[in-house]
């Protein structure tokens, strides 16, 4: 009989089990690893496929496995592996592109039109016991960086690649709007950058007093109606450089342009609805340039040092943690973020 493994398994909407799967018998081809899950932090999107059963064209057909900001240690290695050695404790980038299509081979591989990617359907993500993955893109960790700390380098990699997509640069005047784990990752990878002034607006006061501890220069209600003037205030009387939108709300993603200077960046991030109303005329009028981005490319090598360095601390956004058997408990604060929840982390047994 076949071993299994305990799984986080999506049936379908708002139907999340625990419940036993096949375990992997090792790693999937020579140039695999198989890695013994440790911590996986929760996700937007993993709450959206179990809340709706979708994001986007990605819709769950099948029973799916959940998680994707995940680290292990390597238990058994393929037979072309070098790097890695079982007792290896690793980050893990979890899109696996196909390498030989045009985006690939030009070095956006993000874009990769036949990227497998964990927890998007159909494939299955990391919360389980064990995943097999490709030993390149499970990266080594220095011994001061935690498990933990390496489930924190994938939503990190977003704020780090959000602010390449940007030009954050030294002293740049930033603006994130959305204070939740990417929002705060933002003004994280934005002070790396060299940021100067970096501001952020919400509409929870809680989120808001996070960012402060965290370094923001100021701290604004997003539903303030003086928030443009008092920005301006801010910045010369002409509104940030840059503008990161975090939330995906109709209104911040417009408010993402009204509060841009002329000529200024704007980065849309978070994940809203397909469509809504939008102020074209302003984007043209203002000269602005407005980016879209999709995941990260190329980020994990920096992350890691940059924490490793302790240049950047991302310690005080995990704020709970529980195991894999109460990984309901798990999603359901993910969703309602109570109790001051800014990143829920699923620990599994070493």
């Amino acid at each position: 009989m076949a071993a299994e493994m305990d799984a986080a398994v999506l049936h379908g909407v708002k139907d999340l089990r625990l419940e036993k799967v096949p375990e992997p018998r090792g790693p999937a081809g020579p140039d695999d690893v198989l890695i013994a899950m440790r911590s996986v932090g929760l996700c937007g999107s993993d709450v959206h496929y179990w809340q709706e059963g979708r994001i986007g064209s990605f819709v769950v057909t099948q029973p799916m496995i959940l998680g994707h900001e995940c680290s292990g240690q390597v238990v058994e290695v393929g037979a072309n592996v070098r790097d890695l050695k079982p007792g290896d404790r690793v980050a893990i980038e979890p899109g696996i592109p196909c390498r030989v299509c045009t985006y690939c081979t030009t070095g956006r591989y993000n874009l990769c039109v036949n990227m497998r990617f964990f927890a998007t359907p159909p494939d299955d993500g990391a919360l389980a016991q064990y995943v097999s993955h490709p030993a390149a893109l499970s990266y080594k960790l220095p011994e001061n960086v935690d498990y933990e700390e390496a489930a924190m380098l994938e939503p990190f990699s977003v704020g780090l690649y959000a602010t390449r997509r940007a030009g954050v640069a030294p002293g740049k005047s930033v603006l994130i709007l959305g204070a939740g784990p990417v929002g705060l990752l933002c003004l994280l990878a934005a002070q790396a950058a060299g940021a100067m002034r970096i501001y952020v607006a919400d509409i929870k006061d809680d989120r808001l007093a996070v960012a402060s501890r965290l370094g923001a220069a100021g701290t604004f209600r997003a539903d303030d109606p003086e928030i443009g003037e008092r920005l301006r205030e801010e910045t010369e009387d002409l509104g940030p450089e840059i503008v990161l939108e975090c939330s995906g709300a109709p209104s911040a993603v417009r408010q993402s342009v009204d509060l841009a200077r002329p000529g200024g960046t704007v980065v849309w991030i978070g994940m809203g609805p397909a469509s809504f109303e939008f102020p074209t005329l302003t984007v043209g009028i203002k000269e602005l340039d407005v980016k879209g981005m999709f995941r990260y490319r190329h980020t994990w090598p920096t992350a890691i040092e940059l924490v490793s360095s302790g240049k950047v601390d991302v310690k005080p956004l995990v704020t709970h943690r529980f195991g894999l058997p109460q990984v309901l408990d798990a999603f359901e604060l993910t969703r309602t973020a109570a109790d001051g929840a800014i990143k829920v982390m699923v620990n599994l047994e070493g």
